[in-house]
């Protein structure tokens, strides 16, 4: 179950999320075995972000991945979200922050897999 949080400096209508959600479900399948259907996307918007000690727009977002995936895929991930989010919230690219966590302790179902 790939994780996705994005954390805006700016609030996000219904509208924008469901369309950044969707092309999300569609971004996602860039990593190998990751699909929409297992695919969660967490929105915060409106959020004090401080770069320097100076209030900025922008947006940080956050990927979660279960196990290692490969480097290439996580490229074409990354510029593909900064692409979305660039289009989509009018930031530019120098405005958004990603990072990209992938973890072996996974618990879903009850149970860590």
């Amino acid at each position: 179950m790939p994780y996705i949080a994005i954390n805006t400096a700016q609030e996000l209508s219904l509208e924008q999320k469901e369309k950044i959600k969707t092309e999300l479900g569609r971004l996602i399948t860039l990593i190998p075995t990751k699909t929409e259907a297992g695919l969660m996307v967490d929105f915060s918007g409106n959020r004090g972000l401080y770069r320097g000690g100076q209030e900025v727009p922008g947006a940080f977002i956050e990927v979660r991945l279960y196990t290692k995936a490969e480097t290439e895929p996580k490229k074409q991930l990354t510029k593909a979200i900064f692409d979305l989010l660039a289009g989509e919230l009018g930031f530019k690219k120098e405005q958004i922050y990603l990072n990209i966590l992938e973890l072996e302790n996974w618990g879903t179902n009850g149970e860590l897999i």
